[in-house]
């Protein structure tokens, strides 16, 4: 399980070290993408294959799908842990997720999320429950949070 914060930077080349408690989930080989906010999201090669296997079956018709396709699998890199615990980000990926130096890693069950850390402090200050509607928290009854 992917869970916690840790707080890290990129150096100048591009890399960001990935916490050992990550690594270890993840593997010395996994992928990264953009996620669905401004952020990106590692995923290990396994689960990688369920997304690749999902997106692929998504109809040319689908024009949301097609989006979607194109965001997740168009701007997804291999990355390799190197000695030092590191993974380098391609400056497209770390242009789009607005990450210049301070970055936040969180685990979030079955993938990490890399995001800039003042945009992750300003996304994690606000009380997300809060702001649910009725209909939000009611589509999350059952998960017996």
């Amino acid at each position: 399980m992917l869970m916690g914060e840790y707080n890290h930077t990129i150096d100048a080349k591009g890399r960001v070290t990935i916490p050992a408690k990550f690594r270890s989930e993840l593997g010395d080989h996994f992928v990264v993408t953009r996620g669905l906010e401004n952020c990106l999201s590692a995923y290990s090669y396994e689960r990688w294959k369920r997304i690749e296997d999902n997106l692929k079956n998504i109809s040319l018709t689908n024009k949301a799908g097609m989006k979607l396709t194109r965001l997740i699998l168009g701007n997804a890199i291999e990355c390799e842990v190197d000695k030092m615990g590191r993974i380098l980000i391609t400056q497209t990926l770390r242009s789009k997720a607005d990450l210049i130096k301070d970055v936040v890693l969180i685990g979030q069950g079955d993938r990490i999320e890399i995001w800039n850390k003042n945009v992750w402090d300003e996304y994690n200050s606000k009380d997300a429950f809060d702001e649910m509607t009725d209909e939000e928290l009611e589509k999350l009854e059952g998960l017996e949070l």
